[in-house]
């Protein structure tokens, strides 16, 4: 049933999706043979060779996006971009092939293009007095989390579970810093495939929609097993520090009151803006762990690239923290950069194919459950530490 609703609502797309072939008699940019029109042909050929998938990406974030704000959803953990990645790869499986071809340029730009321009403006949803509103107890507790989930990750991925590199990292970065939109912006870093990024998605959201559901039951437990163990200042910082989502953090720090969503929110938001120096750092070791080895004497350098969008992402967080940007615009601008991401989701599951999902077996699902349990239990103890040198 579901196949045929989405074979219908796909079918109106079909005449956007089939570009006829060009010619000289029935393109219209059949000018680009002129020497005269060569920059300005050329460059309308190109727009018009990527419109078919881009057009597609911007339909399945479109209705994403409008799903993802119903409140019966979100409670579930469905955000736009979980929605977005599911609709895409439903459209993956569901379209010819000949259309498929046809999209494929269009979804390529979207997936790794607009893909940076969605996390530079992820960066007008923050700003640097979110890390003064923590204190350093909260610095540090989001630091050691994101630090030591990230190292437990490539361990285990690597050593226990034999899985690919690129897996393993995605995994890690989805879990430790801010699930799928981390997954997103560390992929051009870990250069992954767009089938690791579909299987780090899934886990992410899998297990941190557990936690979503988790956390405030355990709270509860708590206060009637040991009231007075846990305030809600205390486990706001806790939800805040290890839960994958934003939008999860905010379900589950809800739960307790106001006085701890408004604590788990604050956290996360520090959590989220490590994720610049994160893809930094990332990206000089791996640079460094990837160069050929050298002889020692020729002195050659190793090249570190710095993630240019990670870079644009502080920038864009400390235009916000200025204040000198107009709530309106700061607003649509946050809201663009949350729909360029969701289209990037879509286009990711438009290119991956359930098949290679299949091939990765339980063992990425296996790494993330052993992360989330460190992420409740090792975040605990980390929290109880922090709390008692720090306060």
């Amino acid at each position: 049933m579901f196949i045929v609703y989405a074979r219908r609502a796909l079918n109106p797309l079909a005449s956007v999706l089939v570009v006829p072939p060009t010619s000289a008699h029935s393109s219209p940019f059949a000018a680009a043979s002129l020497p005269r029109q060569g920059a300005g042909a050329w460059l309308g050929g190109w727009i018009a060779g990527r419109a078919p998938g881009v057009l597609l990406a911007a339909f399945i974030a479109l209705a994403a996006t409008t799903l993802g704000s119903l409140p019966a959803l979100q409670s579930r953990g469905l955000g736009a971009l979980t929605l977005a990645i599911l609709f895409g790869m439903a459209a993956g499986a569901l379209l010819p092939a000949r259309l498929d071809a046809r999209a494929a340029p269009g979804l390529d730009v979207t997936r790794q293009k607009l893909l940076r321009l969605g996390i530079i403006l992820y960066g007008l949803r923050l700003t640097f007095q979110d890390i003064a509103a923590v204190g350093a107890a909260g610095l540090v507790l989001d630091a050691l989390v994101v630090a030591s989930t990230f190292g437990l990750a490539c361990w285990a991925g690597l050593r226990l579970f034999k899985l690919e590199r690129g897996t393993a990292m995605l995994i890690g970065a989805g879990s430790a810093i801010c699930g799928a939109a981390a997954v997103l912006a560390t992929q051009p870093v870990v250069k992954g495939r767009a089938d690791q990024v579909a299987v780090a998605i899934a886990t992410v959201v899998t297990f941190g929609t557990l936690s979503m559901f988790l956390y405030p039951v355990a709270y509860a437990w708590l206060q009637q097993a040991w009231p007075g163990l846990l305030d809600a200042r205390s486990y706001g910082l806790l939800a805040g520090a290890t839960i994958h989502e934003v939008a999860q953090v905010v379900v589950a720090g809800s739960a307790a009151g106001p006085q701890a969503a408004d604590s788990a929110v604050i956290v996360k938001m520090v959590r989220v803006m490590m994720l610049a120096p994160f893809l930094i750092l990332l990206s000089a070791w791996l640079a460094r762990k990837d160069a050929p080895e050298t002889d020692s004497g020729t002195g050659t350098a190793r090249k570190v690239t710095v993630p240019w969008f990670a870079v644009a992402f502080v920038a864009m967080a400390g235009v916000n923290s200025l204040g000198v940007m107009p709530e309106s615009l700061r607003a649509a601008g946050a809201a663009l950069g949350m729909f360029v991401l969701a289209m990037a989701m879509a286009a990711l599951g438009a290119c991956t194919r359930l098949g290679a999902i299949r091939r990765a077996g339980a063992k990425p699902l296996a790494l993330a459950a052993g992360l989330l349990v460190w992420l409740v239990a090792g975040g605990a103890l980390m929290g109880v530490a922090v709390q008692t040198l720090l306060g």
